[in-house]
This record gives C-alpha cells, structure tokens and sequence, in this order.
C-alpha cells in the first residue's frame, strides 16, 4: 500500500494544481474504507508541502516521497498495516547505493513532559491523551521496513530516519531533544531552528541526480511491479512455481488447496455430490490476479498429479497463451480447454476445473457450425460444474461485453447450489496492472460512468495517461514505444465495418477499414491463418506477434491480455453530450462496384450488439452496458501508459479536460525516460526464437 510516489519537484507542481489532497484522501478511503479526517487532510497540504519544498531548496528536487506506505510488503492479519508518513528514496552520494529516509511528519508546535525521568512520552496541546515520543514511531517502523516482512528484508542500503516538526522550535519541544531521548540513525529530530541541518543531510543522504532506478527497485521490492502474465509463463514453461502470488491472492490459493486436499484425498473415485464437490468463485477487476492465481493453481494441481485442465471463455487469451509461451497442438490441449469443451463431461471427471474469464459464460454452448451433438442441453455453468470435482471461476462482472455473456456470481451461486454445495466466494482487489494503480482503474470507472467517482485524473507515479491529439500522434507514441523494447499495441471501440480478407489463404490482404480523415489502418485479421504473405498474423496471435503492431485490435482480441502501452481509439458509439454519455448505433453502405462496407451513419457495428432481447428498453440499456464495458476493458489493458484519442471533437476534448496537463517532469513512462532497472526486456516466444528481437524493422509509420 502507498498513497502516492513523486518526484519532490512533481509533489509541489501537483499541489499547484489543488489536486494533492483529493488525490491522496481518494486513495486513504480505497485502501482504509472510511474518509480521512481534517486533520489529516491539513496534515498532508502542510507538512508534505513542505518537506518537498526543503529538497529542491537542498538541490535534491529529484528525491521520490513515496507518501504513506506500508511497512511491510503483506498486511497483517488482525489489524491495518503501520504506516509510514514519508520515504525518501534516491542514491547515496559516497557509497552509490539506494539510500532511503524514512520521516514521521509532525505539526506539533510545543511538547511537555509527561514523566520527569524520560522522554518517552510527552504532552501535545490538542491531544487528551500523552503521545510517543516520534523517534519510537520511527525505531518500530525501520524495523518492520527492514525486517522480515519489509519491502527492504536482505537488501543492502543505506537507510535511516527522522522527525521533522515543521511548525515548533528547539525550545518548544525540548524534550524531544534533551539527553533523555531516543537517539540513533534513524531517530532523529529537525525543527524549524534546525532546518539549516537538515538542508546539509538531505544533501549528505542523497545524491544530486538518480532515484528514478532507486524508486522503480522499491515499488518493485513492494511487489507493486509485477512480471507480466506471458513472462512468467514462458519463464516457468507451466511447471512449477509460476507467479508469486501476494496478500489476498495467496489466501484465495491456499483455501482452495485445502479444500482441495479434503475432497480430492481418495483414490480418485468421484465423491459423492453432496461435500463430494467444491465450487469457488473469485471475483476481481481488471489486473486484480485472477489469472496469475488460476494459472499458478494449475502448475500445483498438475505437480500434484491431479487432473486439471484451465479453461477460458476468450480465444484471444488462449491463443496468446499458446503462441506466446511455445506450447505445441499437443500440450496446450492437455492442459487448456474452451468452456465450449465440456458439453460432454470427461469420464472419469476432472479432479479440478480452472475457468477463467467466467464473465463470457454463456446461456449453453452453442456451436457455431449446428452441429447438435457439440451444443449443449443445459445451462453451460452446468457442463462446466459436471466436468469435475473442485471447479473455481474467476471472473470479473464488469467485462461482459456480449449480451449473450451471462457470467455473473449469482448465476454461479444459485447453481451451484442447486447441486447441494455452498460455494466460497472470494474478492481480489489491489491492482497489479496498470502499475498498480488502482487509483486508475477507479478514474477509468467514473469517466465512463460504470461507478461513481472522481472523473478528474491526478497523476500518481504509478500510471501514466494522456491524450493525443490525432491518430497519427497515437500511432506515433505507439510504435515508438514498441520499437524501444516495450510492448504495445493499438485497440478501437468496434466503430468500422470489418471487412474479410481479400482473396485466398496466406496472399489475402487486409482491407483499411479503420478510417479516420486521412489515417486508414486495418484491423487485426479475422480466422486463424496468416495473411499478406506472413506479415500479418491471425486474430488469436495478434496480441503477442511482433508483426501484430500494425493493425488495430478490439475488445474480443485484447480481454485479458496486457502490454506495457496501450494506444486506445473511441469511436462514436460512445460520445459524450454535455454531461452524460449517448449511445449510437451505425451504419453502413457498400462501395460501388465491391463489398466493402463504409461507414454512413457513425456508431457501434459491432453486430453483437443487436441480438439483445427482452423490450426495446432493455435492449437499449443492455446495448449501451456492453459499449461501456468494452471501452473499460480497452482503457484497463496497459501496465504503464494509456494513450486516448476520440473521433468525436466533443469526447475528445472532454477526455482533455479529465486528464489536464500531465506532462510533469518525469512521469511519462517512455522507454527512453525509464530507469534501467525499469527497462526489463520482455521474452520472445520460444516458437519464434529470435523473430522478436528487432520489432522495430517492421513497423509501417
């Protein structure tokens, strides 16, 4: 847990803009569950202020304040994790390592001795009860920061601490500083009288330029920087241990082992069905874990010689998975299955069934080619909870995007206990995506009116968001991006006609139907085969193909997956009207003397999005449900910077005014700008071998 991580400099130019306090009080209330209090919010406006005022008058403007961070990487069981006002973080000037301050803010003006005989404990105006002395605060903290559970547990740095009462003078608080106090590295005490000392140690503790690289290490030491989901797959290549899980994602693993050990722990004969079976459900948003949880689940079941098989309702996912991590035909079959597989349950049934993406159930599976015997009977939650004996679904209600897609918890509940099993359902939510901002994915929500919330974004260190000003701009920064080593991709709102490939097999070329002013692009390529003589890859391996760059892809081709830049188009099916949003379906004509569809009318052409049922009421709302979710999954896809632009000069320039200008020192996550320890290469598939290493040469501007 943090509340914020900048740059001194960035600190004072985001308070500037009044957007320091209700940027903090946003997240106190997400990771504590109440409001902050006055005080509290005075406090921050304050004593931040000027602590970040003290480091660029000491030339040390460049220092990160990682303000309100927890002490330890996990959060204690029984109460709320210790704090820490602020940690400074850069690189010593002697010795080069990471150097680290951690500082306890205070606004007291006067102390008074409670005891003649020690310091331990004084009176402060304002307050019933006697306080600690801060330096005791602050011994408690570096011992958890640097103990065991700390982000900082067997790193060798340079780390100490102090009090910084801002607002007293030595001789209003002179017990703070007399010969009984607490004194040591990390116990020191700076008032007013002393702000001269501190200038000099701030400059003794830190060097004038880095701390960059120093602050991506402690985020990632506080497993805020996660290996993304195809990199760890490919590292582990499915066996073993696969991610490592954290806080409630590792309580979700556990349960379901234990249960797992309970019902599982015969000779393999089916149980019988009541407390034979068990049904987990896990909810979470976009980058909450599911899948790392599921998959890393899998790996321990298959270890454990257990049948076990990870569906998903997404062949994009699957199709990622299996181009990107190398598996054959063969392998990724006995381990990875579609919920459309199980229409006939296996005999003898699967010890455990892993769903994900249980959001993109269905009513019952039905197969596209009418074949009777492979479409259901029954609901598809059932074929699913036939198949084996423990089944878990991750899901996330927020990314149904189909009106068909029927995945709810309730759905999964209600049938599950139909069959006599109480399911345990279970919630993920810190943010491991998009930089672990869950301060993003929140803004992301209330600007498109999924939940209420703030719609103004404030810059948090951890995510970067901008928009462009044209499509050739997105484009730009996109590719650029892709060239220098990070992954990338583009994605649309489903606002074009999507044209079949012109002429046969691999030669078919790709029709620009992704049209805007001059810029005409194409979208990612429909069937399973690779077209224009190689150069453009099938729809399941679009999202991890080098070549996969150049054409534009939608919702059904990106959920579920990730990049570190994700460059999103809003078409206008979504647009905005003075305060709210209106919903609009398109239309089409064909050009004269071809099939190929134009737009006439702007809007939604995702065909999808009219088999609704029920009244034209409900139909409306299921319509305009569905375009909000998948500009949420479009807009909720990217681990460092979301890049928007919108078609529509009335959404475009409301997108500028909730992003404001975020171009502060730093915080554009380029390539160029990250520190090295941030520039981690992403590994090739180990089908292609080396086909990943220059993206660069094939990239069409």
């Amino acid at each position: 847990m943090l509340l914020l991580k900048l740059s001194a400099q960035d600190l004072l130019t985001l308070n500037s803009r009044r957007r320091m306090v209700p940027h903090l009080a946003a997240r106190y209330r997400h990771f504590r569950g109440r409001d902050v209090s006055d005080g509290e919010r005075e406090a921050w406006a304050e004593s931040l202020v000027e602590l970040a005022e003290d480091l660029v008058e000491a030339e040390r403007g460049n220092v990160e304040m990682v303000v309100e961070c927890a002490a330890t990487v996990d959060k204690p069981k029984k109460r709320e994790p210790t704090l820490i006002d602020v940690v400074l973080v850069g690189r010593h000037p002697q010795t080069g390592l990471p150097s680290f301050q951690l500082v306890e803010l205070k606004r007291w003006s006067m102390v008074t001795r409670v005891e003649a005989a020690t310091a331990e404990l004084v009176r402060v105006p304002g307050y019933k009860s006697p306080k600690k002395h801060p330096a005791l605060q602050l011994r408690n903290t570096y011992k958890l920061f640097t103990g065991d559970q700390g982000p900082l547990r067997g790193i060798t740095v340079e780390c100490g601490g102090f009090a910084y009462l801002h607002n007293s003078t030595d001789d209003s608080v002179r017990p703070l500083l007399d010969t009984l106090a607490p004194t040591g590295a990390y116990e020191r005490v700076y008032t007013r009288d002393s702000r001269d000392q501190l200038l000099v140690d701030l400059r003794r503790h830190f060097a004038e330029g880095g701390a960059a690289s120093e602050a991506e290490q402690l985020l990632r030491f506080m497993n805020l920087r996660n290996t993304p989901l195809l990199d760890a797959m490919i590292r582990s290549r499915g066996e073993d241990t696969v991610f490592t899980l954290r806080g409630k994602q590792k309580e979700v693993a556990a349960s379901v082992r234990e249960r797992a050990a309970l019902i599982l722990e015969d000779s393999g004969e089916p149980a019988p069905s009541h407390g034979g079976r068990a049904v987990f459900i896990v909810l979470g948003g976009a980058g909450t874990g599911k899948s790392a949880v599921g998959l890393q689940l899998r790996a321990d079941f298959e270890g454990a010689r257990r049948s076990v098989k990870y569906a998903s309702g997404s062949r994009a996912f699957n199709g990622a998975l299996q181009e990107q991590v190398g598996y054959s035909d063969k392998e990724f079959k006995k381990r990875f299955a579609y919920f459309s597989h199980f229409v006939t349950p296996p005999d003898p049934v699967l010890d455990v069934l892993i769903c994900d993406e249980a959001h993109r159930l269905r009513e019952r599976t039905i197969d596209i080619y009418q074949r009777e015997e492979k479409s259901g009977k029954q609901p598809q939650v059932d074929d699913l909870l036939d198949a084996s004996r423990l089944t878990v679904f991750f899901l996330d209600e927020s990314q149904c995007v189909r009106p068909k897609e029927v995945g709810t918890a309730q759905l999964i509940e209600d049938a599950a206990r139909a069959r006599g099993i109480t399911p345990l359902r279970y919630e993920l939510r810190e943010e491991w995506r998009c930089g672990g901002s869950d301060a993003y994915i929140r803004w992301v929500r209330a600007v498109l009116g999924i939940e209420p919330g703030t719609t103004e974004w404030t810059p948090d260190g951890l995510m970067h968001v901008e928009v462009a000003d044209s499509p050739e701009e997105l484009e730009y920064i996109v590719k650029s991006e892709a060239a220098a080593g990070a992954t990338a991709r583009m994605v649309a709102g489903f606002c074009w006609p999507w044209t079949d490939p012109v002429g046969q097999g691999k030669a078919a070329r790709l029709e620009a139907d992704v049209r805007i002013g001059d810029w005409h692009r194409s979208w990612n390529a429909k069937g399973d085969s690779f077209r224009e003589n190689g150069a453009v890859p099938p729809s399941t391996k679009w999202s991890v193909h080098p070549y996969g760059i150049n054409q534009i892809g939608c919702v059904y081709t990106a959920q579920g997956l990730e990049w570190d830049w994700c460059g999103v188009i809003l078409g206008e099916d979504m647009v905005r009207r003075g305060d709210r949003w209106v919903y609009q379906k398109g239309q089409w004509y064909e050009e004269e003397g071809s099939k190929i569809k134009r737009v006439k009318v702007p809007g939604s052409f995702d065909m999808k999005l009219r088999e609704g049922t029920g009244s034209e009421e409900e139909k409306r709302q299921e319509f305009e449900r569905c375009v909000r979710h998948a500009y949420h999954v479009l807009m909720t896809r990217a681990s460092r910077a979301t890049v928007l632009y919108s078609t529509d000069e009335e959404t475009q320039e409301y997108l500028k005014s909730r992003v404001g200008d975020v171009q502060i020192h730093g915080l554009r996550p380029t390539w160029e700008n990250l520190p090295a320890e941030a520039r981690v290469p992403h590994f090739p598939s180990p089908k292609r071998k080396g086909n990943d290493v220059s993206q660069g040469q094939e990239l069409i501007f």
